[in-house]
């Protein structure tokens, strides 16, 4: 008997496994040249444009979608091939992730086709960079409670005002997806008269302020809106039909392999350790974590297959995000509990400095993307289980 979670196994695919070698021999030749080096949690804090306009001359972003947007109509496991062996490396991915990951597909679904020509092919050239305007000030995990409103003027334009929080890397980003209130709350359908806009975050009233992380990075952001006048023509899709549109949107943001994955450059030094070692406690718990990796792989490439089948896997996608995410975590724990290493950003020593990365990333793993008491609720959910 079926259930929202069963999905069809990932149809093993030439062309990925072409492309991964591709990516591999691009990054060794990358790392060999120092144009980089290997980092934790890279998707979201190794903003490097540079790095990013390669991979787009490389046809590496956009690889989806339609020649005519600037796209390459390759399939979603050619994509998953690419942006694993890219999160493997610990490569600086985090200017063009969200553009490529979600607001690209989000265009290709809702935007007007001036939308579309303007923007896509820019994104897929790695030179667009997106944000995420959901999350806000004083609203925890509850996002029908969305303050920041957008009013037409006599123009037909829309005035906002709000603001939003978690914005990751909107100070180096050239537009945010953002949602907002564009009709009272209606008590009745909490999720009803919300719409999303695509804001151009040059825009005269917009203030970036930084959040900075416990190693003082900064790359999450609040972005304020005072009387900010967004054209009536960079309305994303219906008006109303916010809500609906940002669950299709969530579905891309939670399933990848960088839900899984942020931790691996750790895991990877660790390997190298334990493997030199021999160290019976360092290789049983290498066993545990790599059967884990894998099987939240299977996971992944089975929604990124239904992704290329034009299904919208919501549920899996939570799931994979909550189980992924906690193995992150995981990861550390079980490093620090067999090896006798001290953190230290500055040691020479890779599996320290890997090791402290992720010590000071791992707040907000279980966190971005929505909380894992949220996600587990949309998974009882869906399985008629609340």
């Amino acid at each position: 008997m079926s259930n929202p979670l069963t999905l069809a196994p990932a149809p093993r695919s030439e062309a990925a496994e072409r492309v991964r070698g591709e990516v591999r021999d691009f990054l060794a030749e990358e790392l060999a040249a120092g144009t980089f080096s290997t980092h934790v949690d890279t998707w979201l804090s190794g903003v490097d444009p540079e790095f990013s306009r390669k991979l787009g001359e490389r046809g590496w972003l956009g690889m989806t979608w339609p020649k005519q947007y600037g796209g390459h109509e390759r399939t979603a496991m050619e994509r998953y091939a690419v942006t694993e062996e890219l999160l493997a490396a610990g490569a600086p991915v985090a200017a063009h992730w969200i553009a490529d990951r979600q607001s690209g597909p989000n265009l290709l679904q809702y935007g007007t086709e001036k939308q579309r020509q303007e923007i896509l092919p820019r994104i897929a050239r790695g030179e667009c960079y997106f944000v995420i305007g959901m999350s806000e000030p004083d609203s925890g995990s509850d996002l029908a409670s969305i303050r920041t409103k957008a009013t037409r003027n006599e123009a037909g334009d829309f005035v906002v005002n709000g603001a939003k929080v978690w914005t990751s890397n909107a100070h180096v980003s050239h537009y945010g997806i953002v949602l907002v209130r564009t009709s009272p709350v209606d008590t009745t359908n909490r999720h009803a008269g919300m719409s999303q806009l695509l804001i151009d975050l040059s825009l005269p009233g917009i203030t970036i302020n930084p959040i900075r992380i416990l190693d003082g990075g900064h790359h999450f952001n609040e972005v304020v809106f005072e009387d900010v006048v967004v054209p009536g023509d960079m309305l994303l899709g219906e008006e109303g039909n916010g809500w609906h549109q940002v669950t299709a949107e969530l579905a891309f943001e939670r399933s990848g392999p960088e839900r899984f994955l942020s931790t691996y450059p750790l895991m990877a030094e660790f390997a190298r350790r334990v493997a030199a070692s021999g160290d019976p406690a360092g290789l049983v718990a290498l066993g545990r974590l790599s059967a884990r990796v894998l099987a939240l792989r299977q996971m992944s490439l089975r929604i990124a297959a239904a992704l290329d089948r034009g299904e919208l896997p919501n549920i899996p996608a939570a799931l994979v995000k909550d189980v992924g995410t906690t193995f992150e975590a995981d990861v550390i724990e079980e490093v620090r509990r067999v090896v006798d290493v001290l953190p230290s950003l500055d040691s020479p020593d890779p599996l320290a400095r890997a090791l402290a990365e992720a010590q000071l990333h791992q707040p907000g793993f279980t966190l971005r993307g929505g909380t894992n008491e949220i996600l587990r609720g949309i998974v009882a959910r869906g399985l008629g289980l609340r």
